[in-house]
């Protein structure tokens, strides 16, 4: 079934570099651990989804209802690009088609529930239908527009008689005496109370025709009162069935129901939308996603795309970012586990959050650009072309490996530069150094200074130097080599290095280090920041970072 589904036609339809700029990010935070996770929207993958619109528009299987597409660019285990495509709810009233991703499994298990149930609602829909227009409320409303016609009718005729008494009372009180005013004045008032018993009358007919009719209708309105409690219900027990049995897997191989993802509840079409489908079944087939886009197709529709209760009409051919309601909300919990290598960026992500993100820094790329243009590719510059607004809060040397903390506002950033300043952070470092030492643990302070005519190379100097102070521990002594571990509490260029070359720190260079006299012929600097932890600036929470030491 994969190989049907599984479409290898990326560079037919793709003529842009796969690790092409975004335009949008699919995000959510792993409730477990409250990480942020993102998944792109790039310039690729919208012109293979164009590409795709134009077999649609060929085809009157997709032309004839309006509905969402999505379409997710993977790399499969032999590292080869493919995408695979899927349409929100039913195509036509089908849910499985040639070719597309299927539905997330589970709604089987409810099969034989789901078909009662519906058919039950089905019922009670039609009998809603009959009860809203039966021959008594038909009559009801026919008698009851008559005797409105009737009443206001007689209304005009009784308003303009009593205008005329009016006048002929004003007539007789002006030109009559007693006892023939008396009299005058007596006929118009049984005139006027004639005109009272005649709308009483009136009203007294209405009522005794219209009243046994109101009494059946209210007996039908409770029933359907009744009738849609009960598909409320029905319904909502589907809905609970089939969320218990719809089971997301993400990209750690855990599975939850939507139930559990969404415990206060969930709107009617949950988990049929095309981003859970495509990440879900990406999961399960060991596909890496690398970039998905949703756009419309069809007649046009109307449907909650920007927000809660945000209803605007959807136009073919458009991307839409993903639904509030149905598909944010499941978007940390199946985005976990994906790869946050980055093909373009090429930078492991060790932690991200809404205000900094931390790198694995790679050996051999610098934290920052330098001056020349050969010195431009690095961690700052690489990430700066998915948010303009980024700040290194700390350095790492070129040829140092380990976490590089960044953050994506001026304010975290500086909130952060104080506490590197005060000394609130604390940094491990691993090392292996080119010879043994006979200290098993101690501390190394010696005042180091940047000589400006011997650039970058730092000095040891009592004079010009600013205090510098290294804690060390010996963590492994093979062969000819010494595992280290590093822990500095000042944060001087070099530092680390120069403390380990000099006779006066620990006598033997890191090894790789050939700019402090290590002449091994290896790749890299065996130096790597392996752990940092800090005050998160917007939760007040200490935050340990860690990373796996790859010396």
């Amino acid at each position: 079934m994969l190989d049907s589904i599984l479409e290898d036609r990326v560079d037919l339809f793709c003529q842009q570099p796969i690790d092409s700029t975004p335009t949008y990010w699919y995000t959510g935070y792993y409730p477990a651990s409250g990480e942020l996770l993102k998944l792109p929207r790039t310039k690729a993958v919208e012109q293979i989804a164009r590409n795709l619109m134009l077999e649609l528009a060929r085809d009157r299987r997709f032309n004839s209802e309006g509905k969402m597409y999505g379409l997710l660019l993977v790399k499969t285990d032999r590292d080869e690009y493919r995408f695979i495509k899927a349409f929100s709810g039913l195509l036509n009233g089908e849910a499985v088609v040639n070719g597309w991703v299927p539905p997330i499994p589970g709604r089987e298990r409810v099969a034989i529930s789901e078909a009662d149930t519906l058919a039950d609602l089905a019922r009670m829909k039609q009998e809603l239908i009959d009860l809203d227009r039966t021959s008594e409320r038909v009559e009801l409303e026919r008698l009851t527009a008559e005797f409105a016609d009737k009443l206001e009718q007689l209304s005009i005729e009784q308003h303009q008689r009593k205008a005329w008494r009016q006048q002929e009372r004003a007539r007789c009180e002006s030109k009559l005496t007693e006892p023939e005013l008396t009299i005058s004045l007596e006929k118009l008032a049984a005139q006027s109370r004639h005109d009272g018993r005649e709308r009483r009358q009136l009203k007294q007919e209405r009522d005794a025709i219209l009243q046994p009719l109101q009494e059946i209708l209210d007996q039908t309105d409770e029933r359907i009162r009744s009738l849609k409690q009960q598909r409320k219900t029905r319904s909502r027990q589907l809905q609970a069935q089939m969320h218990d049995a719809y089971r997301l897997m993400n990209f750690l191989g855990t599975s939850s129901s939507l139930r559990e993802l969404m415990p206060a509840g969930m709107p009617t079409g949950t988990g049929d939308c095309c981003a859970p489908k495509l990440l879900h079944y990406a999961a399960s087939q060991g596909l890496n996603p690398i970039a998905m886009a949703e756009f419309w197709w069809g007649n046009g529709g109307v449907g909650s795309v920007g927000g809660v209760g945000d209803e605007q009409k959807k136009l073919q051919g458009e991307f839409y970012e993903a639904c509030v309601e149905r598909c944010q909300p499941l978007m940390g919990f199946m985005l976990a586990g994906l790869s946050l290598q980055s093909d373009r960026l090429d930078l492991a992500i060790v932690y991200e959050d809404e205000y900094l993100i931390a790198i694995d820094k790679p050996a051999g790329l610098l934290s920052v650009p330098g001056r020349t243009i050969d010195k431009q590719d690095s961690v700052l510059t690489r990430l700066r072309d998915l948010h303009p607004e980024i700040y290194a809060v700390h350095r790492l040397d070129r040829d140092t490996s380990g976490i590089l903390l960044l953050t994506w506002d001026l304010a975290t950033y500086r909130h952060l530069s104080r506490q590197f300043h005060d000394r609130q952070t604390h940094k491990v470092y691993e090392a292996i150094l080119g010879g043994k030492i006979e200290p098993e643990c101690g501390s190394i302070e010696l005042p180091l200074w940047g000589d400006p005519f011997d650039r970058p190379r730092q000095k040891v100097d009592f004079k010009l130097g600013k205090p510098s102070l290294t804690q060390f521990q010996v963590l492994a002594q093979i062969d000819d080599y010494t595992r280290i571990e590093f822990t500095p509490v000042t944060g001087r260029t070099h530092q680390l290095r120069v403390h380990a070359a000099d006779a006066r720190g620990l006598g033997v260079a890191i090894l790789g280090d050939r700019l402090y006299g290590c002449q091994a012929d290896v790749e890299r600097l065996h130096l790597h920041a392996r752990s940092l932890s800090f005050i998160h600036p917007h939760t007040s929470v200490r935050v340990l970072l860690q990373t796996q030491c790859p010396l």
